[in-house]
């Protein structure tokens, strides 16, 4: 099969690593890839929200399937087009994506359905959300309605915090129109945890269950990125909360999207927080998340071609999908000043020694005369795997001191919490 992967991340290089393992797979193109996807197969430069292009080449290089990496390309409505096309796709419809790219309409959907969640209302007007703040006081959640590359939610601690997140999204513009609509929330409290499942609108894989870490620092200090690293089971995650998050989140918010007429296929993340009154959905994603996917697909037992192709043919009863006992962790390495200012075109040592340890994906990098360089603010994810958090741990950081570039940086306490976690339980 020849197969289209759209995306440029860490993410991106996972599942591409993935699929490249199917004997299905003959030819791989990524759109627009990047430097660990080019060793994979063939890069091809279209912006995964440039449609058109997508579509042309997909019919050009006779794409059996696509897989649809980023929400951005969601959003611009990839899936419908190549569904209309004819050509087999793994991802939801821009009508079902919705669920992420629309708080808004997601918080009302989770209301309608009765799937638990904070409580909250949404508003267009900055008059009326600012009338709403002047009532209310203590930590409260600002997010933009729409997408916001991970930086249009905002927990302030006060109602003065609260206001100046109002002012950066409605009235100073900074996420452009995704800052038109707020949501404004309570603030939950609680581990946070990421679920994964694979849907094709009507079966529902095994769930699979990641935690993340937002800071820029250690001890969760510093502003909020895409992600600084990531573990993969949660040491929290059990039979019984696995049976939860699928009974009272995963499965709800399919048939719910079954009913109103958009059904959702391809991969849904439920991320929960488990607060003292049970665990409440902080938001719904329509895509696999970064860097989550780094930790989760090295322990999916399965093919993913033939899961990516059950889930766009509605069969993915068919396919087999399991998760080993594994334990991953994975560190992202970032160009020094991300999520800020930072700079690029730096080469990068250390590779092939790492991916003797561990495995590494690209995420920032573009090969230049067969060298990687940086190029942008995430830069890798060196992921190390054993039977305990501490052994996954030491392989992901042994790895992570074999790669060198100027300007690198990283959080040195990825996991760390698991294993105290696990203290604490011992």
């Amino acid at each position: 099969m020849r197969l289209l992967l759209i995306g440029s991340g860490g993410r991106e290089h996972a599942i591409a690593w993935k699929l490249s393992r199917s004997p299905h797979l003959e030819t791989l193109y990524t759109s627009p890839g990047n430097g660990g996807t080019a060793a994979l197969g063939m890069n091809v430069p279209l912006a995964p929200t440039d449609v058109a292009g997508l579509l042309a080449a997909a019919k050009e290089r006779r794409v059996d399937l696509t897989f649809v990496g980023p929400e951005m390309a969601l959003e611009a409505g990839v899936v419908d087009q190549f569904q209309a096309a004819g050509l087999r796709i793994c991802g939801p419809t821009k009508a079902a994506a919705q669920i992420e790219t629309s708080k808004a309409f997601a918080k009302e959907f989770m209301a309608r359905h009765r799937i638990p969640t904070a409580q909250g209302v949404a508003f267009d007007s900055y008059g009326e959300a600012r009338r709403f703040l002047d009532s209310r006081d203590g930590p409260i959640v600002v997010k933009a309605d729409g997408l916001a590359a991970g930086k249009g939610v905002m927990v302030c601690r006060n109602r003065a915090e609260a206001v100046s997140a109002l002012d950066l999204c409605m009235e100073q513009k900074a996420f452009g129109d995704a800052g038109s609509t707020v949501v404004i929330e309570e603030c939950l409290e609680g581990p946070e945890v990421s679920v994964f499942a694979f849907t094709d609108g009507i079966h529902v894989s095994p769930l699979v269950a990641a935690c993340d870490y937002k800071r820029a620092l250690d001890g969760d200090q510093g502003p909020n990125t895409g992600g600084m690293g990531s573990y993969s089971p949660p040491e929290f995650w059990d039979e019984h909360l696995r049976r939860d998050a699928d009974l009272r989140f995963v499965r709800p918010a399919i048939e719910g999207m079954a009913a109103e007429g958009r059904p959702f296929q391809g991969v849904l993340y439920c991320s929960l927080m488990l607060t003292k009154s049970g665990p409440k959905v902080i938001e719904f994603n329509a895509r696999l998340g970064d860097p989550e996917t780094q930790v989760v697909l090295p322990r999916l037992e399965g093919d993913l071609v033939e899961i990516a192709q059950a889930v766009a043919e509605g069969a993915l009863d068919k396919a087999r999908v399991g998760w080993n006992a594994n334990t991953c962790v994975g560190v992202v390495m970032v160009s020094q000043g991300y999520p800020d200012a930072y700079e690029n075109g730096y080469p990068i040592f250390g590779l092939a020694e790492a991916q003797r340890q561990a495995l590494v994906f690209h995420a920032g990098t573009r090969l230049q005369d067969n060298v990687a360089l940086t190029a942008g603010g995430r830069v890798l994810t060196v992921v190390g795997s054993g039977p305990s958090y501490m052994e996954a741990r030491s392989e992901a950081y042994r790895a992570v001191d074999q790669i060198r570039f100027q300007n690198a940086a990283y959080r040195k306490d990825i996991g760390v919490r698991a294993l105290q976690r696990r203290e604490v339980q011992g």
